[in-house]
């Protein structure tokens, strides 16, 4: 019997280094470390892209967070996973330019924990979202002001991951004037 890829994560240890593949859920109940991508885009006015987590996903349900957040499959590369999953989820091809990784342990609820060595990219695109239902509520392009009042004022709203790095994305896309990036 063929096992679905979709629903097992790459373990690493800390280096980055791969030790095993665990089921998804699984991992998220043991706070097992494993690799994960984070996308963000924002459009030429320089809006950022969020969306609501579909109401039936299996934790952080209903809450706001990046364009596209997944898990590479055990096989595939960190850049690979991204696109992949900003076209599965959003509906949009983009070049995306890697920004930086690293590792956070945060409980999502009582039962899951989210242990991941997160890579995070970035990409600019004025496209309109053609989200996937199953993934996403909804969307939103926000000035990043907005945002990050927002975030400040009703942080139960956001995803722990999100509240995480919103403030490093930001500082590194005006330090390294990421806006020049393009998607196609």
């Amino acid at each position: 019997m063929e096992t679905n890829k979709e629903n097992f994560v790459q373990l690493v240890d800390e280096n980055d280094q791969p030790v095993g593949i665990m089921e998804k859920y699984e991992a998220h109940k043991k706070a097992a470390l494993h690799r994960a991508i984070s996308v963000f885009i924002v459009n030429s006015k320089g809006d950022w892209l969020i969306h609501r987590r579909a109401l039936d996903k299996y934790h952080s349900n209903g809450l706001w967070t990046n364009a596209t957040c997944s898990h590479p499959y055990p096989d595939e590369s960190y850049l690979e996973a991204a696109k992949r999953r900003l076209k599965y989820e959003m509906g949009i091809n983009c070049e995306l330019k890697p920004l930086f990784h690293f590792i956070y342990q945060e409980k999502v609820n009582d039962e899951l924990t989210e242990h991941e060595l997160d890579h995070v990219f970035f990409g600019v695109s004025d496209d309109v979202p053609i989200h996937n239902t199953g993934e996403v509520e909804e969307w939103k392009y926000i000035p990043y002001r907005q945002l990050q009042e927002d975030v400040e004022n009703h942080p139960e709203k956001y995803t722990v991951w999100f509240k995480i790095i919103l403030k490093k994305v930001k500082a590194y896309i005006d330090k390294e004037n990421l806006t020049e990036i393009s998607c196609r």
